[in-house]
């Protein structure tokens, strides 16, 4: 892999698709440091700079210089509770993240959004991920990539049962709306990151299908 981010901050590290973005990030010759704020412990690693609390204390208080930031954050509406705490995870952290990342001096965002985020939606989860997607831009970042995968499959260290119910079903859905391998997914956003370009870009899932084969 050619011209890596070399100071990556990365926001979600434990969950289902964050884990395997650390790992591919920390195997990469081309990354030197990874900050990862996490409410439990990871894994020590020469690379690795692990800062453990509440995510959303931790990311007014993350220091040093940074060129990439990677959100990965996100729950569902049942994990958290309600919808004020949804939204809190959903939007409110990675907002807060992207104004903190530019602070470090970072040049690039790659956010997980979702299939179907649109501001206007009269869907609860949609609107919200469409509403961070537009809140996003209005950071002005030199560069901007959001993705937007439909169901995201893969062995969650969490129970979630509306996505084991869903997911045989997904895999044979038709096009976009055909689930996702997380480990697809993670692979995407490490290509992304060092795909030239600037200004927006959003990457649905058929493109995140070829990027992370």
């Amino acid at each position: 892999m050619t011209d890596s981010p070399r100071q990556v901050l990365l926001a979600g590290a434990t969950g289902l698709t964050g884990r395997l973005l650390l790992s591919l990030l920390l195997d990469d010759t081309g990354v030197s440091h990874v900050l990862a704020p996490t409410r439990h412990a990871l894994p020590a690693h020469p690379k690795l700079e692990n800062q453990v609390g509440m995510v959303s204390h931790l990311i007014t208080q993350l220091h040093g210089p940074i060129d990439t930031v990677f959100c990965c954050l996100g729950t569902t509406i049942r994990q958290a509770g309600s919808r004020e705490a949804f939204r809190m995870v959903d939007y409110d952290w990675p907002l807060a993240l992207g104004k903190h990342g530019l602070a470090m001096g970072a040049r690039h965002y790659l956010a997980i959004s979702a299939l179907g985020a649109d501001p206007s939606s009269k869907i609860f989860y949609n609107r919200t991920k469409g509403e961070l997607e537009l809140a996003l831009q209005k950071q002005n970042w030199p560069r901007l990539t959001i993705v937007r995968p439909s169901l995201l499959l893969g062995a969650r260290r969490e129970f979630r049962l509306g996505e084991v119910v869903a997911a045989p079903f997904s895999r044979v859905l038709p096009g976009r709306l055909r689930g996702i391998e997380a480990a697809t997914v993670a692979r995407a956003l490490w290509r992304l990151a060092s795909t030239p370009g600037n200004g927006v870009r959003i990457v649905e899932s058929d493109e995140l299908r070829e990027l992370g084969r």
